[in-house]
């Protein structure tokens, strides 16, 4: 999609804002009668949020409340998983807006009070946290957070309200902790998150969490209208006024625009950051880590270069946290992938094979910076070890001011890729350099990556394509390429030998007649 059209999109959304205002006093009645208890109305809109967030920059940090800590402390997931929101009490489950908005506790994890407002026609009125919002046992912990203490710390997106029961299926877009959202991808499941900002991700200072301390809502008065969200970020060195607009589509999209002003130099700031977990893949062949094939939710960082160049680059679980950064200028997209949707290759319940992709559309030019990788050890896969995010070349100093337009689609596939003309990697499979009925050598691998796609069937028979691969050290060997027999997919084949430890970088695509006919696979080996 080229930057003119994003732009249209993103004015076309803006331009539905008003529709709220046409509600007026029938939609402050819905309100009210939704059960829940609001505070005095007082003026609002975008431009008073941006000065918010600029005028706080300038003043000294302040931690968000935390309602009775010492008991939430003791809300563990499990105990966390025993309250429940009262639908009764959902905002706008009556109307005037098409998705109801529930409400999330406070727990272990969720320490901290996030103020929530709806907004009525350029009017904001803040809902009042009562404990009659939530069910829990009298042995809960919840009984103990004081009168005047707010026990909200997050908000779910749920369904139509037109269509079926919207109180017995899942939420398709959820907030909740520091300043990390996602959303339901194309496959009806949900996977990797999203995050606000990232500051200092790997870098030699703390990394820092800020959050978004206060969000507002104005409905969608129709299927297919966004659900647009303010939100108010704040953190030791950083403050943000937010706008989401979020689109429920077969997936869900959303249009994002931040203006961010820092309080301290930031060594390394991250927009539009993303966060996923690779535990293995079917890469290496051999593992222990555990009895299923695959373990991931994402398994291929995906970019379209501001040069038009795609690059697909393979998730690793290295043996230490390891960065990897691609320099560029106006980006046209970058996410995370999960590619591999055979069910067979995961063999378990929680759905890997169903994980969203999720991509990052800038809207506008970004300027020059790098997308940035950053991959951590994990024994596990309960954490999230894997970000990835843009880095602006403009250093982050304190005083200084950033804005950003960009839209995340929550999807089943990377959008915008040209299927006709590239073949994509599909799949990383590593063995024992060297030939057939011949020594091995001992620092040599043997590199195969599987390539699937419309203009393979072009090939003519006989004909093989060209492998066209480096790598940044070591020597590269016995380069082949050849069609898998029964399958519409074709193999390319390289040794490459090595000395030491350190990692390789890779680079490989196929070529026929001096053209490229796939994208560019990227891979850190490690020897």
């Amino acid at each position: 999609m080229s930057v003119d059209t994003s732009r249209r999109s993103f004015l076309a959304a803006m331009s539905s804002l008003p529709l709220w205002g046409l509600f007026g006093a029938k939609a402050r009645a819905a309100l009210d009668a939704a059960g829940l208890k609001f505070g005095e109305a007082k003026p609002f809109d975008f431009d008073m949020l941006i000065k918010m967030a600029r005028d706080m920059a300038d003043q000294p940090y302040k931690e968000p409340a935390r309602p009775n800590p010492e008991a939430v402390k003791k809300i563990d997931y499990d105990e966390q998983g025993k309250i429940k929101f009262k639908y009764d009490y959902a905002l706008w489950k009556d109307g005037p807006s098409v998705y109801p908005i529930t409400f999330r506790p406070v727990g272990y994890y969720f320490q901290k009070t996030v103020r929530m407002f709806a907004v009525d026609n350029g009017e904001a009125r803040e809902i009042i946290y009562q404990p009659d919002y939530f069910s829990f046992g009298p042995q809960s912990p919840m009984n103990d957070i004081r009168p005047g203490e707010s026990a909200i710390a997050g908000f779910w997106v749920q369904e139509s309200r037109r269509i079926g029961d919207w109180t017995k299926q899942e939420p398709w877009a959820t907030f909740q902790g520091a300043s990390y959202f996602r959303a339901v991808g194309e496959l009806g499941q949900v996977g990797m998150s999203a995050r606000g900002i990232a500051l200092n991700v790997g870098a030699a200072e703390p990394e820092e969490f800020p959050d978004f301390r206060s969000f507002w809502f104005e409905p969608a008065a129709r299927e297919g209208d966004p659900l647009i969200v303010y939100a108010l970020l704040d953190g030791p060195s950083i403050t943000g006024a937010y706008r989401f607009a979020l689109h429920r589509t077969s997936g869900v999209v959303m249009d994002i625009e931040n203006h961010l002003f820092l309080r301290k130099d930031v060594e390394r700031l991250g927009i539009a950051p993303l966060t996923s977990m690779f535990w293995y893949a079917e890469y290496p062949a051999a593992h222990s880590h555990d009895w299923r094939p695959e373990v991931h939710d994402s398994d291929t960082l995906v970019m379209w270069n501001g040069a038009g160049e795609h690059l697909v680059r393979p998730l690793n679980n290295p043996t230490r946290i390891m960065f990897s950064s691609f320099m560029d200028e106006n980006p046209r997209g970058f996410g995370l992938a999960q590619r591999d949707r055979n069910y067979e290759h995961y063999l378990d319940g929680v759905n890997y094979d169903r994980r969203p992709t999720t991509w990052v559309e800038p809207l506008g030019e970004w300027g020059k910076g790098r997308v940035q990788l950053v991959e951590i050890p994990t024994d596990d896969e309960v954490y999230d070890n894997i970000g990835v995010f843009w880095v602006p070349e403009k250093p982050a100093r304190a005083g200084t001011t950033f804005s950003f337009r960009y839209r995340l689609h929550w999807l089943a596939d990377t959008p915008y890729f040209p299927k006709k003309d590239l073949a994509r990697a599909v799949a990383l499979r590593m063995g024992r350099g060297g030939e057939f009925g011949k020594a091995r050598p001992a620092n040599a691998k043997k590199i195969v990556i599987e390539w699937d796609g419309e203009i393979l069937k072009s090939i003519p028979w006989g004909v093989r394509p060209t492998v066209v691969v480096s790598a940044s050290r070591g020597q590269i060997s016995l380069t082949r390429s050849e069609a898998i027999w029964y399958t519409p997919r074709w193999r390319s084949e390289f040794d490459i030998t090595v000395d030491g430890s350190e990692p390789v970088e890779l680079r490989c695509h196929l070529e026929l007649d001096g053209k490229p006919i796939t994208e560019t696979w990227l891979y850190q080996y490690h020897p």
